[in-house]
């Protein structure tokens, strides 16, 4: 795909987040709304697009695809860690400036914004790869990412069986035994799954729109923490996995979701957590923005 037909997709996604952002304005979102919105596509929609990606369709992929895909996410993931180990003390700031770096190095917005941007970039098949890839995410950030945020770690068993875990473990059963359920299942899975990219593109623009922008500019390591996030890490995986002969569907969903902007999680956990959430909150504005021109960039170079 083209700089500029991955541009037009992107646009197409930048034009929801800016609704979400002026229906916060206008008052229609935020607030209690968000959070509403937030636990409905975490525990009904987002689970549902997850299991209808393995529902629907014509062909499941084989059971060596399925770990060969979750051998790439081996790759992604010590990838990730590796560089949470080596930058943020070269970037240097407070404990909790170092936390969020920590935290945006770890964790990208594989779901929010990664979904939408991986199906609109290669087609809906696409999806179930990119389910496999962001499991580890499912299980990470609510354990590991108060840990990388604060460095007091915080675990309860109850976040190891939220429902997009329990469906992404349920999807991958369901792919490697090659099972489908009952096909008006299959359908109305997918169906309510749907609702999931707009909403939660709205979501994303709401939550923005709360973020103080006035001091933006001002943080060098924040651009350069945003340049790691968007280029080098995409680059450093497209490197590796081209080198491991990885097949080109499977790297290219790899690298669009190693590309994406810090997750939206990191504020929730920061403010419950006692983070640096203001400082979360810039990253995830700057690096959101910036994505909107990095990602058809990297499609226009790499793919």
């Amino acid at each position: 795909m083209s700089f500029f037909d991955t541009l037009a997709e992107m646009l197409v996604l930048l034009f929801t987040i800016a609704a979400g952002f002026l229906a916060n304005r206008l008052g229609i979102l935020g607030g209690e709304t968000d959070q509403k919105i937030c636990k409905l596509l975490l525990t009904v929609t987002l689970p549902a697009m997850l299991l209808g990606a393995v529902s629907t369709g014509d062909d499941l992929p084989e059971p060596s695809v399925v770990l060969g895909t979750l051998g790439v996410a081996l790759v992604f993931y010590l990838l990730e860690f590796a560089f949470v180990l080596a930058v943020p003390p070269l970037l240097g700031g407070t404990p909790g400036q170092k936390g969020v770096w920590r935290y945006t190095l770890a964790f990208p917005n594989v779901a929010f914004i990664g979904y939408p941007v991986v199906t609109a970039l290669f087609g809906q098949e696409a999806l179930f790869y990119a389910v496999i890839l962001v499991l580890p995410f499912n299980l990470m950030t609510f354990t590991l990412g108060p840990l990388l945020l604060t460095g007091a770690k915080r675990f309860s068993l109850r976040q190891m069986f939220s429902p997009c875990v329990v469906a992404a473990l349920l999807a991958l059963i369901l792919a490697l035994a090659r099972l489908r359920p009952p096909a008006v299942i299959g359908e109305a899975l997918d169906f309510l799954g749907g609702v999931t990219v707009p909403l939660s593109l709205l979501f994303v623009g709401s939550l923005l729109a709360g973020i103080p922008l006035g001091r933006l500019l001002v943080s060098p390591r924040l651009w350069m923490l945003t340049a790691v996030r968007l280029l080098v890490l995409p680059g450093a995986l497209c490197f590796l996995l081209r080198w491991m002969g990885t097949d080109p569907l499977i790297l290219g969903v790899a690298v669009t979701q190693m590309a994406m902007p810090a997750a939206m999680n990191g504020s929730i956990l920061c403010m419950e957590y006692g983070g640096d959430a203001e400082c979360m909150a810039q990253v995830t504005f700057v690096s959101t923005l910036a994505s909107i021109v990095t990602i058809p960039i990297l499609a226009a170079l790499l793919f």
